[in-house]
């Protein structure tokens, strides 16, 4: 999963990812826009899952993310399509709505997002 961090001239933090990681890059920019304590709760919920079967989810003002002990996945709320909306033969194009990492992959960007904002 490649990531890049960059400053705004008001000082704001934007992510971008790569392909098939928009969503995070997405769930970075509109659910954390800063709050290391955002960062903080996700990593606990890391912890808390660890050796277990259990899942946990946080639903934010645009973007879901839920995780388990291996996994996270963060999916647009737009996202949600029940039953028969779309018309025959056509499909939705969810490539920036959803995107699955690994846990580890994950903690490694928030890692690294939480030293950008730190100016370390």
């Amino acid at each position: 999963m490649e990531y890049e961090f960059l400053r705004d001239l008001a000082g704001g933090v934007t992510v971008s990812m790569s392909m098939g990681h928009e969503a995070a890059a997405h769930w970075f920019n509109e659910e954390v826009q800063g709050d290391l304590a955002v960062l903080d709760e996700v990593e606990a919920a890391v912890a808390a899952v660890k050796g277990s079967e259990r899942q946990w989810q946080r639903v934010g003002h645009e973007y879901t993310l839920w995780l388990d002990e291996e996994e996270v996945i963060i999916r647009a709320n737009q996202l949600s399509f029940t039953g028969d909306e779309m018309e025959e033969g056509m499909s939705y194009y969810d490539e920036e709505s959803l995107c699955f990492c690994g846990v580890e992959d994950f903690l490694a960007v928030a890692a690294a997002y939480r030293a950008f904002l730190q100016g370390r």
